[in-house]
């Protein structure tokens, strides 16, 4: 069906908002931005930029980017109760597998009296690709203190693809999908199937938490950040994720992506070359 209001789009600049955005916008669906960058704009540290977006929308994809940080869930929660006091009947809700605060954030919006539905989501494989870990990998050694604790490895792209379905289509009201990709990986076996996919000798090299943190801190990455990743390092990859789900099989009827299927993809963009150094 096509929805006769606007959707809104949270982290529509972000991994999976992006790609949620460009299929509603494929498919001629109205859709509104939830970004610093919108009109009106969205940021979720001003809660005074709520309102103003949910204006006349009929849906929310809801994500949170610190979801799993104490204290996330009261703030989604609190975005929930605006919503459904606005008249946006429906919520589609991604949240972290296997973290305790965003469990708590998917409790504080079923109890908004919404239609949800709820995407339970591990690693995703973009992390390799759309975020600092390219860094490490461009420069032929991604150093993480990930040890040999498996993870099932998401593409963003099937996670669009639920999210896009849930939000168009009633019949997943009410459903919690865990996603996953289809087979197991450490983050060792991560880093050799885009060393193999690009042709590059690439390494990964286990350190501790504290070297990983303060290297971190040299990249002037940003504290929140930091701290997130330290959490889910240190506590959520600890085996509890280490298990497959079929949630996109359910949401889908079709297979989840394959890790090496992305790692193809992306390498055929340019993303993990080297730029040729400068003479």
């Amino acid at each position: 069906m096509t929805p006769e209001k606007p959707i809104l789009v949270l982290g529509s600049t972000g991994k999976t908002g992006r790609r949620v955005v460009e299929r509603l916008t494929a498919r001629g669906i109205p859709t509104r931005l939830g970004a610093r960058s919108g009109e009106p704009a969205f940021d979720w540290d001003d809660p005074d930029t709520w309102a103003p977006v949910l204006q006349g929308v009929g849906s929310v994809y809801v994500q949170h980017y610190l979801d799993a940080l104490p204290g996330s869930a009261e703030i989604i929660g609190s975005f929930a109760e605006l919503a459904v006091a606005s008249g946006v009947p429906r919520l589609v809700h991604l949240s972290g597998r296997g973290e305790v605060e965003a469990e708590l954030a998917e409790q504080a919006v079923k109890e908004t009296g919404a239609d949800v539905t709820t995407l339970r989501s591990t690693w995703f494989s973009q992390n390799f690709s759309e975020s600092y870990f390219r860094d490490g990998l461009l420069a032929g050694q991604l150093e993480l203190p990930a040890g040999n604790m498996p993870e099932p490895f998401v593409d963003a792209e099937d996670i669009a693809d639920v999210a896009v379905a849930a939000l168009t289509d009633d019949s997943h009201v009410g459903e919690v999908y865990e996603l996953t990709g289809p087979r197991l990986l450490t983050f060792r076996d991560a880093v050799g199937e885009i060393a193999e996919a690009t042709g590059r000798d690439i390494g990964y090299v286990p350190v501790s938490i504290e070297d990983f943190a303060a290297g971190l801190e040299e990249q002037t990455i940003p504290g929140e950040w930091i701290e997130l990743l330290v959490y889910l390092f240190q506590e959520v990859l600890d085996g509890r994720n280490a298990h497959l789900a079929d949630g996109v099989q359910r949401a889908l009827g079709r297979e989840p992506r394959d890790f090496a299927h992305y790692a193809r993809a992306a390498a055929a963009t340019g993303v993990w070359t080297p730029e040729p150094a400068r003479v």
